[in-house]
C-alpha cells in the first residue's frame, strides 16, 4: 500500500457510491463543508482520506478519485447499527448537546464503537508515512487519536470535534468519560467550534484525569516518561463562501429564486429554515411561535408564508421517527386552521435539495430562522448570509448556535422563549431597508473574511507548532505535509 505525509480520517469518504444505472456503480464527490475545505489540502499534499464508503457490509480496495488516494473502512449492518446509529448517534450526540433528548448507555455499543474506532485508527496507521500528519473528524473517532499515537508515536495527530462538547456536569454522566477523554487527547490539538466547548473539554480533563492545564494547554503524561503538550482550542468553522456569492450571480438561479416567490403566492415575506430533521434545530418551536403568530392575528397567511426544509436523517433510530411524526402533524394542523385558497401558511418539505436550488430558496427568502436548541456551528446561517448579495433579508439566530460567537449582527433568540421568539420574528418582517442593510453587511464580512480555508489554515498552522513544540526532531515529512496543507489553504484565501 502506497503511503501519504497527510491523512484525513472521517467517518465517511468523500465520495458517494452511484448506483442508480445498475451495475457496479460509479463515485462521484459528496457534498458537504468539509469535503469543500480539506479537497484541496488532499491534492496539494497527494494525500489520502480514510473512510466509511456509506453502505454496510461492502468491501472495497484502496483506490485514487480526483487527485485523492481514499482508503475505505467496512462496516458490517451490526457495525452500523451498534457503533453509528447505538453509540454515536444515540449516546453521544443527545449527550453532547445538552440532553435535548435522552442519552441510552448499552455496553454492547460501547465495545462496537471501541472496535470500530480500532478500525479506523488501523487503516490510518496503515497509509500515513514516516513522521506524516493526521487530522481526525468528529464525535464518531473520540479514540482514534490515542489510538494512533500507541500505534505510531512518530505521527503528528489532530483531531476536530464539529459538534458542542458539553459541561461538565452533563459529561460526567458517561460512563466511559475518561476513555474518551484520554482518547481525544491523543491528539497534539483538539480543536472546537466555540471558546466554551474547548473550556468544558479542558475542565472536564482537570476533574477527571487531574491533568494540569494552563490557558489552552494541557500536559499530557507521555510514553516513557516525561510529558506533551495537547492544544484544546477554538477553530470556528465557515463555508466556502465565494462558491455561494458565484451561485447567487447566476441569472438563471436569480430567475429560480423568483419563480419560488410565485409558487408560493408571492406573499410579501417569506420566512425560511433549513435543516437536518433533528429535535437539536428547533424545528418545533420556530412552527410553535408562527402559528402563534398567526393565531394571534399578528402575522396573516397571506402576507407571509414560512418554507420549512427538513432533510431526512436517522430514519432508522426511534426518536427521530417520533420527530418526524410530531413536526408534520404540527404542520398539518397549522395548514389546516389557516391556510386559503391562494397561501399556505407553512409550505414543508421533506427532502434534501441540491446547493443551487438552496441557494434560490436563500435568495427567495426574506427572513433566516436559525432557532438550533443547541448547535456546534450552523452553517446554514453563514450559507444564507454569503448568498445575500444584495445585502438585505434578516437573519434571526439562537445564542444557542455555535455562529451566534461570529455573526454578532444577527437578529439574536433564545429559541426556548417563545414569546421572544415572536417578537423577534415580527422585529424582523417589519425591519427597515436600511436597518436591513446595515445588519447584513457587517454579517457578510465576517463571513467573507472568516471562510473555510481561514479554518483550516489556521488549524494546521496550530498543528504545525505543537508538532515544532512536542517533538524538536519531529520527522521532514511530517512537516513538510503540515506546511504544505497550512499553504495551499492560503493560497486558497
Amino acid at each position: 500500500m502506497s503511503t501519504a505525509d497527510f491523512v484525513v480520517v472521517a467517518n465517511r469518504l468523500p465520495v458517494d457510491r452511484n448506483t442508480d444505472g445498475g451495475g457496479d456503480g460509479e463515485w462521484r464527490r459528496s457534498p458537504g463543508g468539509l469535503v469543500t475545505a480539506l479537497e484541496p489540502v488532499m491534492r496539494r499534499t497527494e494525500g489520502a482520506w480514510v473512510g466509511w464508503p456509506g453502505k454496510p457490509d461492502l468491501e472495497f480496495e484502496p483506490f485514487d478519485f480526483d487527485g485523492m488516494h481514499l482508503v475505505p473502512v467496512a462496516l458490517s449492518a451490526a457495525d452500523v447499527e451498534d457503533y453509528y446509529e447505538g453509540f454515536s448517534n444515540d449516546t453521544i450526540w443527545p449527550l453532547y448537546h445538552d440532553v435535548i433528548a435522552a442519552p441510552r448507555y448499552r455496553r454492547n455499543w460501547w465495545e462496537a464503537y471501541q472496535r470500530v474506532n480500532r478500525r479506523f485508527a488501523e487503516a490510518a496507521a496503515a497509509v500515513a508515512a514516516d513522521g506524516g500528519t493526521v487530522w481526525v473528524q468528529d464525535y464518531q473517532l473520540q479514540l482514534v487519536p490515542k489510538m494512533l499515537r500507541d500505534m505510531r508515536p512518530d505521527l503528528t495527530i489532530g483531531y476536530f470535534h464539529h459538534i458542542p462538547f458539553p459541561a461538565y456536569g452533563l459529561y460526567s454522566q458517561l460512563p466511559w468519560r475518561k476513555q474518551v477523554l484520554e482518547g481525544l487527547l491523543g491528539a497534539d490539538v483538539i480543536g472546537f467550534q466555540r471558546i466554551a466547548d474547548a473550556g468544558n473539554f479542558a475542565r472536564a480533563v482537570r476533574r477527571q484525569l487531574r491533568y494540569e492545564t494552563k490557558a489552552s494547554g494541557i500536559r499530557v503524561p507521555a510514553e516513557g516518561g516525561g510529558h506533551r503538550t495537547a492544544l484544546a482550542k477554538a477553530f470556528p468553522i465557515s463555508i466556502s463562501t465565494d462558491d455561494y456569492i458565484e451561485l447567487a450571480q447566476r441569472p438563471d438561479i436569480q430567475a429560480r429564486a423568483a419563480e419560488i416567490r410565485e409558487d408560493l403566492g408571492n406573499p410579501k415575506t417569506v420566512l425560511l429554515g433549513v435543516d437536518r430533521l433533528d429535535y437539536t434545530k428547533g424545528i418545533r418551536h420556530r412552527l410553535k411561535a408562527f402559528g402563534e403568530l398567526i393565531e394571534d392575528g399578528r402575522v396573516s397567511v397571506e402576507d407571509a408564508t414560512l418554507v420549512q426544509v427538513a432533510s431526512p436523517s436517522r430514519e432508522r433510530v426511534e426518536s427521530y421517527v417520533q420527530l418526524r411524526d410530531e413536526i408534520e402533524l404540527t404542520v398539518a394542523r397549522i395548514n389546516g386552521d389557516h391556510d386559503t385558497w391562494g397561501h399556505s401558511a407553512i409550505r414543508y418539505m421533506h427532502q434534501a435539495f441540491p446547493r443551487e436550488e438552496m441557494v434560490a430558496l436563500y435568495l427567495a427568502a426574506d427572513i433566516m430562522l436559525v432557532t438550533a436548541l443547541r448547535d456546534g456551528m450552523n452553517l446554514v446561517a453563514k450559507e444564507y448570509v454569503a448568498s445575500r448579495i444584495d445585502n438585505r433579508g434578516v437573519l434571526v439566530l439562537s445564542e444557542f448556535a455555535g455562529a451566534a460567537d461570529e455573526l454578532a449582527s444577527a437578529v439574536r433568540i433564545n429559541p426556548h422563549d417563545i414569546d421572544g421568539m415572536k417578537d423577534a420574528i415580527v422585529r424582523a418582517i417589519e425591519m427597515p431597508a436600511a436597518e436591513q442593510g446595515r445588519r447584513m453587511r457587517a454579517l457578510r464580512k465576517r463571513v467573507r473574511e472568516h471562510d473555510v480555508e481561514d479554518w483550516s489554515r489556521a488549524f494546521l498552522d496550530a498543528l504545525a507548532s505543537a508538532a515544532r513544540s512536542n517533538s524538536p526532531a519531529h520527522s521532514a515529512a511530517g512537516a513538510r505535509a503540515i506546511s504544505t496543507a497550512a499553504t495551499e489553504a492560503e493560497h486558497r484565501a
